[in-house]
């Protein structure tokens, strides 16, 4: 299901005027994906790409074109897991919010 635009602009939006909010996104979106939930995680981390760094500056951060990181982070993406670490990775330096991992 494609995303409509006034969508796409409530969440920059909101990541904008509520920093908590961001941060949150890129949490759920990484939980999403340490439980299984890879297409929930792939969406909510794309959401919170545009609603931060935008996908071209992340492709010129991590060295790797923006239509492959646009493809990796689409319903049908796969992407391997260097690229996802080294997304994951630069997310945290540039929002300043440290992930950690705990046992349950």
């Amino acid at each position: 299901m494609a995303l409509t635009r006034s969508f796409k602009e409530t969440v920059v939006r909101r990541v904008a005027a509520d920093p908590a909010f961001g941060e949150a996104l890129l949490a759920e979106g990484v939980n999403a994906l340490l439980s299984g939930e890879v297409d929930v995680g792939k969406a909510l981390l794309r959401d919170y790409i545009n609603a931060t760094i935008g996908f071209a500056a992340l492709a010129e951060a991590v060295g790797t074109p923006p239509k492959s990181l646009m493809r990796m982070f689409s319903p049908s993406g796969n992407p391997a897991a260097r690229n996802l670490f080294a997304v994951i990775e630069h997310l945290q330096r540039s929002s300043g919010v440290r992930l950690a991992v705990h046992a349950a």
